[in-house]
């Protein structure tokens, strides 16, 4: 069953290795980055790249543009803001020695 519950789409899209690539890779770029850059830093095939962006998009970890036959991604303006309040609602509940 497919949970409604926004955080934890976002940390199910996030918990697959793949998926974080891309995160990582979005966050490194000073621009947008085209959805035919992913396969280099990921190593899988095309197909496979579009469902784990499909994935981000959906959990709104990810915004699209269009450019004529190319799609551009950039993390979702507030992702650094779920991102944290995420981190900030699970604070106590772990000890960081």
């Amino acid at each position: 069953m497919k949970s409604t519950d926004p955080d934890i789409e976002l940390l199910q899209a996030i918990a697959d290795p793949v998926r974080l690539s891309i995160l990582r890779q979005l966050a490194a770029s000073p621009g947008s980055v085209c959805a035919c850059d992913f396969t280099d830093c990921c190593e899988v095939s095309q197909p496979t790249v579009s469902h784990h962006l499909r994935v981000l998009r959906e959990a709104g970890a990810v915004t699209t543009e269009r450019r004529g036959t190319y799609i551009y991604y950039d993390l979702a303006p507030d992702f650094a803001r779920r991102w944290s309040g995420i981190g900030a609602s699970l604070a106590g509940l772990v000890s960081l020695a």
